[in-house]
């Protein structure tokens, strides 16, 4: 017997700044919300909220700037995007929250200020301490994109950002490999979010060693990361949460990379998470 396809909703709210923002749902359960990271849309999250709603609703925001979702706007900052999943929370009544990368860090500025959230799970969040997420790129990447020379930034982010076998490849390397590499939908993701996710790592820098706000988070926290072309620095920082957020735990999937809980295996991720927010 075939098991049918779980049914995939989309619906809207409007945020504090008049903002529409789009999400999509799938599951029966209590609400979650999961928030993208940066290069991404909530479509790429479906198979990681599909595993969760076996138990969950999960919510997927379409964060501001891609999709359905109104743009960044010109006074993007963080806060937007706190305020954009307050009011997806308040609609679907959600006291869970997830997080990845850029989103794990909105994830824990929302929960900071929020007394109401009970659990948030992150994967690998886009925070930066003691300088460990790099800007140096910014410059060359902004100057391409003004040359509208797309390929040319995506190489200065991937080189800055990504593993270590990306950080050093030659440029020349990178950026015959690049078209190649970036394909069909993902080309079109990526592409169409390169002055986006500038503006988010301009975020990130500016909230540089504000980790001691955290202290703050009343919610339950868990960490997870991946073991896999990971850094001493990511050890670091991860540690560094832990201490900081007064409930908190951390769980690494040795085999898994940054992109663990949405192209890796989603369904393992969803797996610890679940049990996270059911105990």
């Amino acid at each position: 017997m075939t098991v049918p396809e779980p049914t995939v909703t989309s619906s809207t709210v409007v945020s504090a700044d008049g903002t529409t923002i789009a999400y999509l749902t799938v599951g029966r359960g209590p609400a979650l919300v999961v928030v993208p990271g940066a290069l991404s849309v909530a479509a790429g999250y479906l198979d990681f909220a599909r595993a969760l709603g076996e138990q969950f609703t999960a919510h997927v925001v379409e964060r501001r700037g891609r999709g359905r979702s109104g743009p960044q706007g010109p006074e993007y900052r963080i806060d937007k995007e706190r305020e954009d999943l307050l009011a997806v929370c308040d609609k679907t009544g959600a006291r869970l929250l997830v997080g990845h990368s850029y989103g794990g860090l909105v994830v824990l500025e929302t929960a900071r200020g929020c007394p109401d959230i009970r659990k948030a799970a992150v994967y690998e969040p886009g925070l930066s301490i003691d300088r460990s997420v790099p800007t140096g790129w910014m410059s060359a990447y902004e100057r391409n994109l003004v040359r509208d020379r797309p390929f040319d930034a995506f190489v200065e982010f991937a080189r800055a950002m990504g593993p270590e076998s990306a950080r050093r490849a030659p440029r020349w390397l990178m950026r015959r490999m690049m078209p190649l590499a970036l394909r069909g939908p993902q080309r079109s993701i990526v592409l169409g979010q390169l002055t986006e996710t500038l503006r988010e790592h301009r975020e990130i820098a500016r909230l540089d060693n504000t980790y001691p706000a955290y202290r703050e988070i009343a919610a339950e926290v868990l960490i997870l990361q991946g073991g896999r072309d990971h850094t001493t620095q990511a050890d670091i920082d991860r540690a560094t949460l832990e201490y900081t957020i007064p409930h908190c735990t951390g769980h690494l999937f040795p085999d898994l990379d940054h992109f663990g809980i949405d192209k890796g295996d989603p369904g393992r991720v969803a797996g610890i998470v679940g049990t996270f927010f059911a105990g």
